[in-house]
């Protein structure tokens, strides 16, 4: 089992920026791809960023390309998620998740039903 626990939301003013950060437990973290997620209220979960197990590799959504920067720190199984720029757009509730197994394909690590752990979430607000 992998235990998540996402910290370092809240409350900011658009143009600012904000560090989140996922701890991992359970298991050896470089053993997993890692992503993050969102989902707004009213709104389905979507992918913003992902890096493979030894961040190597790093994809983002269109929306927060150049905005935001995802990196991983395997000897401190901490997973990170640099934001720049926020815009009020970016509010949501952010995840992290992590998949033992991530194929280099934006179909699939771009889909969330293909990360087997997920964390509870932290609640990031841009005000205008």
């Amino acid at each position: 089992q992998v235990q998540l626990v996402e910290s370092g939301g809240g409350l900011v003013q658009a143009g600012g920026s904000l560090r989140l950060s996922c701890a991992v437990s359970g298991r050896t973290v470089s053993n997993y791809g890692m992503g993050w997620f969102r989902q707004a209220p009213g709104k389905e979960r979507e992918f913003v960023a992902r890096i493979s197990r030894l961040g190597g590799t790093t994809n983002y959504a269109d929306s927060v390309k150049g905005r935001f920067t995802i990196s991983r720190d395997n000897a401190n199984n901490t997973l990170y998620l640099q934001k720049n720029s926020l815009k009020p757009e970016d509010t949501a509730v952010y995840y992290c998740a992590a998949a033992p197994y991530l194929r280099n394909s934006g179909s699939y690590y771009q889909d969330r039903g293909n990360y087997d752990y997920w964390g509870q979430g932290t609640q990031v607000t841009v005000s205008s």
